[in-house]
């Protein structure tokens, strides 16, 4: 069985949003930050770097949610060809090394937040989702960034941007999501 590691408000979650989506029974094992479980060697045997999530799945373990995504995504079948394998690496890094920073460092919101979020507005009007017709792993990269903004950013605007909020409730309202990000 799966072993998700991590803890509430960390990027585990949206691991587990995935694992809920593709309905694959994992066991989730919460790590107390606060008390630096996270610093002890038992942890560190699984993520040289104290960070998590970290996923175990069997003998194989993997750490960072981004490649945590894309193996779950070509474990469980979701990518069948290279082209698919491209895009949704394409979405994660894009969601972890672009849409991440530009909304979460302070110092880049204000320049790269109006740019970012129109480029994905003029692109969620045209489509429900990023990729195809239904959810998928770049949709959970992505959306979960863009879900975060109301909840830690509860005077962020995003009147602007009417199919970005349309997209963040479209997610949000999803069981899957209600199962793991929702409930923390």
């Amino acid at each position: 069985m799966l072993k998700l590691y991590g803890s509430a408000r960390t990027r585990a979650s949206l691991v587990a949003w995935y694992l809920e989506e593709l309905g694959q029974p994992y066991e989730s094992v919460a790590v107390d930050m606060a008390a630096g479980e996270h610093r002890q060697p038992t942890f560190l045997s699984l993520n040289p770097f104290g960070k998590v999530p970290a996923l175990v799945d069997d003998a194989f373990t993997l750490w960072e949610s981004g490649a945590i995504l894309l193996y779950l995504a070509e474990k469980f079948g979701e990518l069948q060809t290279p082209q698919d394998r491209a895009i949704a690496a394409q979405w994660v890094l894009f969601a972890n090394a672009t849409l991440g920073p530009g909304l979460f460092v302070e110092a880049n919101r204000a320049k790269e937040a109006p740019r970012l979020l129109g480029s994905l507005n003029t692109l969620l009007s045209q489509r429900e989702y990023l990729v195809s017709d239904r959810l998928s792993v770049s949709d959970v990269a992505v959306g979960s960034y863009l879900a975060y903004v109301p909840m830690f950013f509860p005077d962020f605007d995003l009147s602007p941007y009417p199919a970005v909020q349309d997209y963040i409730r479209r997610l949000t309202q999803r069981p899957a999501y209600q199962q793991s990000i929702g409930r923390r």
